[in-house]
Formats: C-alpha cells, structure tokens, sequence
C-alpha cells in the first residue's frame, strides 16, 4: 500500500507516520514544504494543477491529511483549514480517485454543547470562532466529495511532543522554567474538555487508512469523558513533582472560555474502526513531561 502524509512534521503527523511507517506491505510518502518530502509543496498556496501531477506520480492508495493550522489570521487560517481541503479533492478526484482520504478535523467544529451531554457527529455544528468555522468548511468539502473519505473529528490531543500552543505544551514549558516552589500562572482551568492521546488518534489514522470497505463520513476520535482542565494541570504537577503554586488569574483563552464543556460519544469510531482510546489522561502527562518537547503544528 501506498500512502502519503500530509502535515508529517505536526504534532498529529508525527505520531500518525510513526505508526503508518511500519505498516506491513506499506509504503509511506510524505507531502510539505521540508526538502526532504516527497511532494514538496507549499499547502497553504498550492494549486491543483501542481498537487495533481504531484499525485500522479506518487500513486497513493490512501492520503493522510494532517495538516492544518491552529492559530493565526483568518487568512492563514482559512488558506490551510478550509481551501487547502478544497484543492486537495480536485486534485485526488483527478489524479487517484481510487484512494480513500483520511482527513483530520477538530471538535473546534461543534461549538458548545449543554453541560453533561456528549456529542454525536450528527450534533449541530456551531463554531464559536473563525478557527472551528474554516475547520468546518473543510470537513464539510471532504464529506461532500465523491472521494472515498472519512473526516476524523479529533477532540483535545495530549501526549509527548505536545506543541508549545496547546496548553499541555505551554504548562509543561512554564513547569520546566518555574522555581521548584514558585508559581506558574495560567488563566482559568474550570472548563471540561475531552482528552485523547495523540498515539490512539494516531491508530485511528492507520485504522482509517487500512479498513476495507466505505466509512461513515465523520467520525469524532475522543476520551470520550469531559474532565475539567484543570485535571491537566493536575497532571502534568504531579509528573513534574512540582512543589509550587498554579495561579489561575492570568489571561486564558478566549476560544476555550467561550466553550465551558465538551464530550465526545465515541459509538461510531466503535463500530466503524473497531477504535477505542487505549492511555488514560495521567499516562499522556507523564509521558509528555518525559518527553516533552515543543512543536509547532505543521502547515
């Protein structure tokens, strides 16, 4: 089997290639702006002429799109998240129609949601943001193509090599630099969020990737449990043997404050993938403290 990458130096990309690149009878290619891809472009302003002769050459059977962006402009945000999917099916619809498309989407996508429920992936998606919205439009282009697609909706990935962006990254850098019994200031952790480790999304990629048949079109990839985010602070404290003090009144997220609780009904992933998460939250944060070292998320 043939697959490309898309996105491998990413915090989901890597981990996803790590477990792609041992797959039995597998050939793995990898797509970027690094010389050192196999299709060397630039995701964010590559057109389908270029992308297509691209494809052709490399004959994948699957596609793994990981990239994308996390922050920045609406521009850039747009550029990676919502056109970049849309040249991405023009161009496999016209060069391997034939390879199924494992593309990555984000719970940033659902928006807020009543405290205790879970969502399924046939809850209303209302983004709060221009983030979950250009997420959105590309899970919405992949879902409506003719491809043979699956869009993984991945909710709150911890785990080693988490970037510096997230806020398991950004404490573990603050816990690092932090005197043994300072004080490391974040802003509100009151929040619920549904962890996953990135290693079993990475094994829902692969999952995706390797299954026969067609796959529902959406399927969210989750801990399925709300915990609060503090429990990550909590975490990463008690991996570090940190002796000081965590101070919530710094400035928090305003993406995040918006959304007070997220969690994830996983059925779907069950039946199609035969998927469930495998770490608990206190492994991922010990082996991200173990680990850690920042990453940007891959473009």
């Amino acid at each position: 089997m043939r697959i490309l990458l898309l996105g491998a130096t990413g915090f989901l990309g890597r981990h996803a290639a790590r477990q792609l690149g041992v797959l039995p009878d597998a050939r793995l290619f990898t797509g970027g702006r690094s010389a050192d891809c196999d299709l060397r472009a630039d995701l964010a302003s590559a057109d389908v002429r270029e992308l297509t002769a691209g494809l052709r050459r490399l004959r994948p059977d699957a596609v793994v799109n990981c990239a994308g962006a996390t922050s920045g402009g609406a521009l850039h945000l747009t550029e990676l998240n919502a056109r970049y999917p849309a040249v991405l099916c023009e161009a496999l619809g016209a060069a391997a129609p034939e390879a199924r498309l494992v593309h990555l989407g984000s719970a940033g996508e659902y928006g807020p949601c009543a405290p205790g429920s879970s969502l399924a992936e046939s809850a209303p998606a209302r983004p709060g943001g221009v983030y979950g919205a250009t997420k959105l439009a590309g899970t919405a282009i992949v879902a409506d193509s003719p491809l043979d697609a699956v869009v993984l909706r991945v909710f709150n990935p911890v785990g080693p090599g988490a970037p510096a962006a997230s806020l398991a990254g950004r404490l573990a850098a603050e816990l690092r630099r932090a005197h043994p019994g300072g004080t490391v200031r974040v802003g509100d952790l009151s929040a619920h969020r549904d962890f996953v480790d990135v290693r079993d999304v990475a094994r829902a990629v692969v999952l995706a990737v390797v299954r026969p048949g067609a796959l529902p079109r959406v399927l969210n990839v989750a801990g399925g449990v709300a915990r609060p985010v503090r429990e990550v602070a909590r975490g990463l404290v008690a991996a570090a043997g940190f002796g000081g003090r965590i101070d919530e009144s710094g400035p928090g997220s305003e993406r995040s404050a918006a959304v007070s609780w997220q969690q994830a009904d996983i059925t779907a992933a069950a039946e199609a993938l035969d998927w469930r998460p495998q770490r608990s939250l206190a492994v991922s944060l010990a082996d991200l403290w173990a680990e850690y070292s920042p990453v940007e998320s891959a473009a």
